[in-house]
This record gives structure tokens, C-alpha cells and sequence, in this order.
């Protein structure tokens, strides 16, 4: 079990939060990596494996138009990917990969090129700050090496932005106990 999906399940859990992940090169993994860990259940809401570029699209809503012009190797496709899983599993924050395992390039991207992203409640109380945040990831190694750091990568990700949300709603309660700035 990773010590990262532990993290992520604990952290989830105690702000009452729940997640959904949606993968292409990883081919489950994340899921696997999350519901591994005691008590998954209680944030996990489920997967989506969109190995086939046209189930990106009919099940997570990315952009025909988009597919067509970058292919699905690209930092716009992981950013819906993640929004799109979140809101098909009617969860509070949604992580995406998609990238090149090997062992060949694909839509004009070499081997090792991923994609990981995140789509979460940022900034709950200013909408222009909601929305998703992409990793663009260069990884070296054979494909078993790619996937697995795909995974991690998108694991802790999720982790910084779920320890930072945190870090930000206890200095507002620090705030408000205190009584002003």
C-alpha cells in the first residue's frame, strides 16, 4: 500500500470529502493504489478507465475538437478528463492521467510524456479560483516504471492540493478566533 494513497484516504476522510479518478495509460492503477488502503470506502466513489481515446470523450466529456486538434496526449484533455470523472461520479475532487507508456509515441509525443491533473474545490469561497491544476511529467524507464510513477505523481498531486486547502482553512479559522487579520 502507498504511503501517498493513505495520506489521500485519511485527509478525504476527515474533511468529509470523497474522490473519483479517471485514467487512461495507468489502466486502473490509481483506483487499485487507493481502494488497497483500509477504509477507501469511505472517500472513494469509483473509476473510470478511458483507455480509448473516444471514451474520453463519451464518458468523461473532453472535447471532440480538442481529441481531433492535440490527440489525447495533452495538458487540456488530463485538466477534463479530471472535471469530467468528478462530475460523472458526482465527487468532490477528481484526478485524471493520461500520457505515453510505450512502447511506441503516440499523437506525437515520445515515450514518457504524462499528464496529471486535478479538479477540486480550489478557493471554495472565489469561483474564479476553482478549477484543475496539470502536471506536465518527463519520465524516463520502461513502461511498467512509467505507469508506476504516473501514479504516483498523481497521487501526490492531489495530496499538495488537498494539504494546502488545509493549511488555508486553518489559517481561517486561526483568523476568525482571533478576531480579525
Amino acid at each position: 500500500m502507498s504511503s501517498t494513497a493513505a495520506d489521500v484516504v485519511r485527509l478525504l476522510t476527515v474533511r468529509g470529502e470523497t474522490l473519483a479518478v479517471a485514467e487512461s495509460l495507468t489502466g486502473g492503477m490509481v483506483a487499485a493504489a487507493i481502494t488497497a488502503v483500509p477504509g477507501a470506502s469511505k472517500a472513494f466513489r469509483g473509476s473510470v478507465t478511458a483507455y480509448a481515446t473516444e471514451l474520453k470523450r463519451e464518458l468523461l466529456g473532453v472535447d471532440a475538437g480538442l481529441l481531433t486538434a492535440r490527440g489525447a496526449v495533452d495538458p487540456q484533455v488530463a485538466a477534463r478528463m479530471a472535471a469530467g470523472v468528478r462530475k460523472a461520479l458526482g465527487a468532490d475532487w477528481g484526478i485524471a492521467t493520461t500520457g505515453v507508456a510505450g512502447p511506441d509515441a503516440q499523437d506525437g509525443q515520445p515515450v514518457g510524456t504524462v499528464f496529471v491533473a486535478v479538479d477540486g474545490p480550489f478557493g471554495a469561497d472565489d469561483p474564479s479560483a476553482r478549477g484543475g491544476k496539470v502536471e506536465a511529467l518527463r519520465l524516463n524507464g520502461d513502461r511498467a516504471e512509467i505507469r508506476m510513477e504516473s501514479v504516483r505523481s498523481v497521487l501526490a498531486l492531489l495530496l499538495r492540493e488537498l494539504a494546502g486547502e488545509q493549511t488555508g482553512n486553518e489559517r481561517a479559522q486561526d483568523t476568525e478566533r482571533n478576531g480579525g487579520f
